[in-house]
């Protein structure tokens, strides 16, 4: 991990400072609500439904134990003993009480986190594969680049009031774990002909009202470059991004209005600024500064290669199947990287109370040299697991509630959430997850079932990613009801075409469903999906065979069993 430096920690702690200055002007009202609001929000605050939300950091999904356990005692004395990991690898508590804000600031400034980057039209929290450096497909470690990324564009004056929100993923591997197509900007690392880095950088991407992929901008920057490729991506987006209406001002909507006409005002922008640089403004990235902060990314002290067990000492089928979903393969021979599944009965995806926080960092520090990911699907990995160690971990696991077999199932979805917590909302995603882990919760037919990935947003702004879902549930509002929509054959790309080629945007199949009907018709879109596979075909690659109508017509029919109840 990312140690920081004595700069890094007088500058977050100047933050947080600075942030209590205005607090407490705020509270005795000499800082009117709309001077504060632009001042919290660029320390992670928001308003919600019920009360104040704080979106803490957790750059490329990096957490250590010490700050898990932070981030633990957080969630107790301030807020109501729980937080919620977001697809953005960051952490949001619901419920603290403003005046208590300035006390949560500091306490994040002691472990050496923030909330900088998690809102506001700014470039946001930069994302990653929460397998980097120890994935065996890796063509390059991203973190290095990720970090020099974050120290970059944290507070760089030209992008801190842009159109609208910047989304920048990183991935280093083949398969893409980062969603890079669908962020403003994706960033995939490559190797030339000799061996040389570089990045195959794509731009435009994003959901929301209009769901685009990201269009191929470069198809090879050199490492040394990037900043300056970024920086000119996001110029031009700065000088002629719609500012008139939220609604389109991202840069997908510049990039499908321009066209060619984008992408030669970037390129002539990047060959400015290159030849401009005589005293050294361009922002170069030097070897020296590479290796500093690669410095930070090592194989931690005493894993060293070793031989694979000949048995891991337990043939039980409940340890198999964790194994099967839950394992995941490693660069270093005798070593895993384990996901920690937050996807089961009784917790909303991707919550965690104080005491599982607790749990996972000394699962973290017993297995995993006292590191922890977040990542994308919104579960925990330990990324430094020795093999010979599964089984004590599995069963550590399971008394934490971590155990779930359910990795990449149908009941390991990703949703927001809500209509529960949100403003923004128009629905509730909690109550249709809590619905479909409950419906779908026996493990030898998740099992059959096979790969599915199922996504709930509770409204258009996709916070759940619902586009991107090889099952995708969108709640809709009509005339005050909760209303749900549902889009089949998206995907984020790793699932499907071995990166961002295969990513897509689902398509919706029809009128929107009432909320007691959407499980039903995501049940019925199952079995249909089990009636027309092929032998060992995943749901994603029957959807795209088949097409859409028959599961069109199978969840149709649940809509009209419905109506004729009702009447």
């Amino acid at each position: 991990m990312y140690q920081y430096t004595d700069f890094d920690r007088r500058f977050v702690h100047a933050r947080a400072a600075q942030f209590r200055d205005q607090l407490e002007r705020h509270l005795r009202g000499q800082l009117p609500d709309d001077d504060f609001k632009a001042l919290r929000l660029q320390n992670g605050w928001y308003v919600q439904r019920h009360a104040p939300m704080l979106r803490v950091a957790i750059p490329y999904g990096a957490v250590s134990a010490a700050q898990m356990r932070t981030l633990a005692n957080i969630a107790k004395d301030f807020d109501r003993g729980y937080a919620h990991f977001t697809t953005r690898q960051n952490l949001q508590y619901n419920w603290i009480p403003l005046a208590r804000a300035a006390d949560v600031m500091d306490a994040l400034a002691a472990v050496d986190m923030h909330g900088i980057q998690t809102s506001g039209n700014c470039i946001r929290n930069i994302t990653s594969d929460a397998f980097a450096g120890v994935a065996p497909d890796e063509i390059v470690d991203p973190r290095p680049y990720c970090e020099i990324l974050r120290q970059w564009s944290t507070l760089h004056p030209e992008f801190a009031f842009l159109p609208r929100k910047f989304k920048i993923a990183v991935s280093g591997a083949k398969e893409d774990r980062a969603a890079i197509g669908w962020h403003d900007i994706g960033l995939q690392l490559r190797r030339g002909d000799r061996g040389e880095v570089g990045f195959e950088v794509y731009v435009g991407g994003g959901m929301g009202r209009t769901p685009i992929i990201g269009t191929l901008a470069n198809a090879f920057v050199p490492w040394q470059q990037i900043l300056v490729f970024i920086e000119a991506v996001v110029r031009v987006y700065n000088r002629y991004g719609r500012r008139d209406n939220a609604y389109k001002a991202r840069i997908k909507i510049l990039v499908k209005a321009e066209g060619p006409k984008f992408f030669d005002a970037v390129n002539e922008e990047f060959r400015n600024i290159l030849e401009r640089d005589v005293d050294g403004a361009a922002h170069i990235v030097t070897q020296a500064e590479l290796d500093r902060v690669s410095a930070s990314f090592t194989t931690p002290a005493g894993v060293r290669a070793q031989a694979e067990p000949q048995r891991l000492g337990d043939d039980s089928r409940a340890f198999t199947r964790w194994l099967d979903r839950n394992v995941r393969g490693h660069r270093v021979s005798g070593y895993r990287a384990v996901v920690l599944s937050l996807k089961r009965a009784g917790q909303a995806p991707g919550d965690a109370t104080d005491e599982q926080m607790h749990a996972a960092a000394d699962l973290a520090d017993r297995f995993s040299h006292g590191e922890l990911r977040v990542t994308h699907q919104q579960n925990l990995v330990l990324p430094w697991v020795q093999a010979s160690e599964l089984v004590a971990l599995w069963q550590a696991a399971k008394a934490s509630g971590f155990a779930t077999p359910n990795v990449g199932l149908v009941s390991d979805m990703i949703a927001c959430p809500g209509g529960d917590f949100c403003a923004l909302a128009n629905a509730r995603s909690i109550p249709v997850a809590a619905q479909i882990t409950e419906r779908f919760a026996d493990i030898d037919e998740l099992n059959d079932i096979g790969d599915i990935d199922l996504h709930i947003s509770g409204c258009i702004n996709s916070c759940g990613h619902h586009h991107s879902g090889h099952i995708g549930i969108l709640g809709v509002d009509k005339g005050g009801a909760e209303w749900y929509q549902l889009t089949l054959g998206g995907s984020d790309g790793n699932a499907y075409g071995g990166g961002i080629a295969g990513a897509t945007p689902g398509k919706v199949i029809g009128p929107s469903f009432a909320a007691d009907e959407v499980v039903d018709a995501v049940e019925a879109v199952v079995e249909t999906y089990r009636g027309v596979r092929a032998a060992n075909e995943r749901f994603i690659d029957t959807v795209r065979r088949v097409g859409l109508e028959p599961f069109k017509t199978a969840a149709n029919a649940v809509r009209r069993s419905t109506a004729r109840e009702a009447a």
